[in-house]
């Protein structure tokens, strides 16, 4: 009954932006928590940022200061900002939502940061 579908992927340059957005379906979009991974090829998948129900946010030591999380909960969107992207950013990032037990994956948007 959840579903999430991403946007906003594509090709930038280095040092440039996009901006991603995560829209979850389903009831009660406030009272989950939510987050973005991302995944590159031969690599494991790596937390990038999160945000609770309450708006706090955490982020990985790799993207401070340059991506930005946070939640429209009256349009039911998570948006990932980033800025000052370098090639060590390219990945599939996936947004995830935990509605407990259970946690929940979009089909991830392709980010490719190449001059």
């Amino acid at each position: 009954q959840v579903q999430l579908v991403e946007s906003g992927g594509g090709l930038v340059q280095p040092g440039g932006s996009l901006r991603l957005s995560c829209a979850a379906s389903g009831s009660i979009f406030s009272g989950y928590d939510m987050g973005w991974y991302r995944q590159a090829p031969g690599k494991q998948r790596d937390l990038v940022a999160i945000i609770n129900r309450r708006g706090s946010t955490n982020y990985a030591d790799s993207v401070k200061g340059r991506f930005t999380i946070s939640r429209d909960n009256a349009k039911s969107t998570m948006y990932l900002q980033m800025n000052s992207l370098n090639p060590e950013d390219t990945a599939v990032y996936c947004c995830w939502l935990f509605r407990p037990p259970d946690g929940y994956w979009g089909q991830g948007t392709q980010v490719t940061v190449s001059s």
